[in-house]
């Protein structure tokens, strides 16, 4: 990991520099991985970990709280998602013959809030499969995701585009039940080919998935219509896997968004200066990478486990960067 976060521009000037780059970003990834949600938590963690990871770092002393925030706070987030962006398509490659499938979606860090300042949005990108953030940019917080990823987003001229298809003289094309939640859903997909003029680059296939839901209670059931528009001919994608490709997306809420609000605490954090709270969020989406990739399903109980012993964390990065 010290060889990924080498390739990160270093904000500070050599002058006067203690730690190299790679050793601050290291440290606050372990502090992280044992649970650290502030600066003063990872000065601490840093501190207290002393020769258990200064030997295995082969540096002298550790870094200090105030080192940590300097340079959080100027650093080029960007620049260091690209860098994790790029090791994380590197370790979850799929195998050959595999498409790898990503669902994209954006996320306000509530917490990073500072007067009338919003907080800071970002857009991050998640393996379907590994649940691992293979990318992340910041978002204009004076519109959303749509100018950085044109087509992604709800646009109602698209949407008017698809429902207006001849859906009536469609069949269904698959058909599933499921219950649990308290419910039963039912789900049907219809799909059809799309000629040119769809307000979506190189579309050849439109879907339209139909959910019912019934409460095994007494309750109103519900209905739900979500339309899906893909460059993926029929041979490719057959309409159940674009029905599941769409469950799948959900996954960025689920395995990113969600561990990141309740495992880690992002919308409580009070990091806000510079770019910190963009870094912060890069560091967790990393942490949670490394836990997935070591088998970890339960988030919260991988940060427990390496909260019990300093050089854990080290190691584990250690073990997933080799």
């Amino acid at each position: 990991m010290l060889a990924v976060f080498g390739r990160v521009p270093d904000p500070r000037k050599s002058r006067g520099r203690r730690h190299s780059l790679a050793v601050v970003l290291t440290l606050a990834t372990c502090a992280v991985l044992a649970g650290a949600r502030s600066f003063t938590a990872i000065g601490e963690w840093a501190a207290d970990a002393g020769l258990a990871v200064a030997d295995l770092l082969g540096i002298v002393r550790v870094p200090e709280e105030s080192t940590f925030r300097r340079v959080f706070a100027a650093l080029d987030a960007d620049a260091l998602d690209s860098v994790l962006g790029a090791w994380a398509a590197a370790v979850t490659s799929p195998q050959a013959g595999t498409r790898r499938r990503v669902a994209v979606d954006g996320k306000t860090v509530r917490g990073s809030r500072a007067g009338d300042s919003p907080g800071r949005p970002l857009l991050a990108a998640l393996d379907h499969h590994t649940g691992v953030v293979l990318g992340q940019v910041a978002v204009d917080a004076t519109t959303n995701e749509i100018p950085a990823l044109p087509v992604k987003a709800n646009q109602p001229r698209l949407y008017a585009q698809l429902a207006a298809l001849p859906w009536g003289q469609v069949k269904t094309s698959a058909r599933t039940v499921e219950r649990g939640h308290g419910r039963r859903e039912w789900r049907t997909v219809k799909a059809t080919e799309v000629r040119a003029g769809l307000l979506f680059p190189h579309a050849v296939q439109a879907a339209r998935i139909t959910r019912r839901r019934q409460p095994l209670t007494d309750g109103p059931a519900e209905t739900e219509v979500a339309y899906l528009v893909t460059s993926l001919p029929t041979h490719q994608a057959s309409p159940a896997e674009l029905a599941a490709f769409a469950r799948e997306h959900w996954h960025v809420e689920n395995r990113l968004h969600w561990v990141r609000d309740v495992t880690f605490g992002e919308d409580f954090s009070q990091v806000r200066t510079g770019n910190a709270p963009h870094v912060m969020a890069s560091l967790r989406n990393l942490t949670i990478a490394l836990l997935r990739l070591t088998g970890v399903t339960n988030i919260a109980a991988g940060i427990r486990y390496h909260a019990r012993r300093p050089e854990r964390p080290l190691k584990t990065i250690i073990k997933i960067a080799c």
